[in-house]
């Protein structure tokens, strides 16, 4: 039972749009390393966009992965929607809006079967709304420019989480103030280029494919304002 939870995953190509980065490559060893992985794409959040979907399979041409995608728009790709998702190895879910994606994914009833999927053994994991969907909680720009709460994540970790914490500069002070007035749980953020790995519910490690970046543990603390603590992740190669 293995999450991923990121600010990152695919990097720029140098010959493709995309190129699976570390973190994707980590999510492949969380699932036991198979010669031929089974790679599932999930791109609700970014209203099943053709185009990042033909730029996921073009990421991994000359590779080993088997490649799939599970669209929603305008109606389901494939006939048995729970039967594909329980056959993958990893299920990665891409970024955009996780107020959307998590209207549709209840309205198609994929929070019940990724939950049956995680606790079969498939590896899930996604980059910024695809990591915000698996924890209580946190910020999102689904709204609008201006940064707003989202407190119905799926919940299968009972954390907060926080993205993309380095780069936009909302995102750190917004946290901080949810987690203090307890609009939010205490919960885990990332810097781009970091993943959280948690194992059940339980944090193990945060891992980046870039030096220098770090993961944030937040938390109230007795006096009721937010507590930051620093994490310095383990750089995979």
């Amino acid at each position: 039972m293995n999450i991923l939870a990121t600010s990152g995953g695919f990097r720029l190509g140098r010959r493709t749009r995309f190129e699976p980065g570390p973190l994707i490559d980590f999510a492949f060893q969380l699932a036991g390393s198979p010669q031929e992985p089974r790679f599932c794409y999930l791109g609700t959040a970014a209203g099943d966009s053709p185009a990042l979907t033909a730029a996921v399979y073009e990421a991994f041409v000359g590779t080993g992965v088997r490649v799939s995608h599970v669209a929603l728009f305008p109606m389901p790709n494939v006939e048995d929607v729970r039967a594909h998702l329980l056959a993958q190895d990893v299920v990665w879910v891409g970024g955009g809006s996780v107020a959307g994606l998590l209207a549709m994914w209840r309205l198609h009833g994929l929070d019940e079967i990724l939950h049956d999927a995680w606790v079969a053994g498939v590896v899930l994991g996604g980059v910024s709304a695809g990591s915000l969907c698996w924890h209580a909680g946190g910020t999102t720009d689904s709204f609008g420019p201006d940064l707003r709460p989202v407190t119905d994540g799926l919940g299968l970790l009972p954390y907060s989480n926080g993205v993309h914490y380095d780069t936009e500069e909302q995102r750190r002070p917004l946290f901080h103030r949810l987690v203090s007035e307890g609009t939010l749980p205490a919960g885990y953020a990332t810097d781009d280029g970091v993943g959280l790995h948690y194992r059940g519910t339980d944090f193990v490690e945060a891992v980046s494919d870039t030096d220098g970046k770090a993961a944030y543990h937040v938390e109230r603390g007795p006096d009721g304002a937010a507590v930051e603590r620093k994490i310095v992740p383990r750089l995979l190669e």
